[in-house]
This record gives C-alpha cells, sequence and structure tokens, in this order.
C-alpha cells in the first residue's frame, strides 16, 4: 500500500473523479491507501508535486494529471515531470476520452469541445442523467453504468495504436489518454 499524490490544473473534474475513486476504495483499504488531490495551474504542477512530497515525504507517488486541451507547452512538461520522477497521467485532447473508454469506446475527436458533447451524450444515454464536471458522485456512475477493466484495455490499445502508427509524442496522439495508468496502478494496490 502506499500514499499517492495527484496533482492536477483542474478546478474540477480530476479532482472529483480521483476523489470518488479514493472513496470507492476506502472500505477495502482503510487507512493504508491515501489519494491526496493537490489543484494549481499546469506551469506549476511539477514544483507543487516536488514540494508536496519534500514535505510529506509519506507520499510515495507523485502525479500529475492534466489534459493537452489548448497546452501549447504539452509535450514539454510531460518530459520535464518524468526526468524529476514524477509520473503523469495526461489525456489528449481531455479527460473525457478517459471517460468514454469506460462505454466502450474512445471516439476520434480533435478538440475538447466535440470530446465533451460526445461523452455527454454517451453519459446520458449510459447513466440517464446529464453530464456535469464538477459531479461529486462522477466516479461512482462511471464505475457502475460503465466497465473500468474494459476502459483500461480500450486506453492501453489506443496509446499501442498511435505508436503503431509512428505517433511518439503524447501531443500527437489524438485521441488518448494514459489515466489508465494511474487508475491500474491505484487498484492494483487492493
Amino acid at each position: 500500500m502506499g500514499y499517492y499524490l495527484i496533482v492536477t490544473d483542474t478546478e474540477g473534474t480530476e479532482r472529483v473523479y480521483f476523489n470518488g475513486l479514493r472513496d470507492s476504495i476506502k472500505g477495502l483499504v482503510g487507512d493504508k491507501l491515501i489519494i491526496k488531490v493537490v489543484e494549481t495551474k499546469n506551469r506549476t504542477m511539477i514544483k507543487e508535486a516536488k514540494e508536496f512530497l519534500s514535505e510529506l515525504p509519506q507520499y510515495a507517488e507523485p502525479w500529475i494529471v492534466f489534459d493537452k486541451d489548448k497546452n501549447t507547452k504539452f509535450d514539454k512538461i510531460i518530459e520535464e515531470a518524468e526526468n524529476e520522477g514524477v509520473k503523469v497521467a495526461w489525456s489528449n485532447p481531455c479527460i473525457e476520452v478517459w471517460f468514454n473508454a469506460y462505454f466502450g469506446k474512445i471516439p476520434n475527436c480533435q478538440d475538447s469541445v466535440s470530446c465533451c458533447n460526445t461523452f455527454s451524450n454517451e453519459y446520458k444515454k449510459n447513466v440517464g442523467q446529464e453530464y456535469h464536471k464538477a459531479d461529486d458522485k462522477l466516479y461512482a456512475k462511471l464505475y457502475e453504468n460503465g466497465d473500468e477493466t474494459k476502459a483500461i484495455y480500450i486506453a492501453d490499445k489506443k496509446i499501442k495504436e498511435h505508436f503503431r502508427t509512428g505517433s511518439l509524442l503524447p501531443s500527437e496522439m489524438i485521441p488518448s489518454t494514459t489515466m489508465y495508468k494511474l487508475v491500474e496502478e491505484i487498484k492494483g494496490k487492493i
């Protein structure tokens, strides 16, 4: 078991998703697995992760979580984080790529707006409600109405497909996500 520090650049979606994941496994692992989510600006995510790590050394797994969206330094941030020993879970163009995988596919969305719209439609069809980015029950609704194991498989397969076709930079891998790596790692601790 361990401690996870997740630093994100969002005001809601990633935070509510990971808080929901944390709450869903709390009874299974007690206090042995702690997930702490911190919000900051994307240009300071790595610095924040390292500062928290130095202040609270029990946080053994620092991760940054962020979207490509309109981020022009996307690849640079990923490379810098990895060089600094901070793991990265990214989505291109947005986290809704990962959420779509819960419902069995990663649609070919080239921008955040179309990705969010596509996911909103899938969410309503599968959950029976409108999608709200800051819904505290987001993780639970995805987990209960989708298939997390299949989502991990689909996201991994999509990354491998991009590599096969010569897309080597995360900014070129549209659509794709590595969120599955963090979720799979956390769930693997149960």
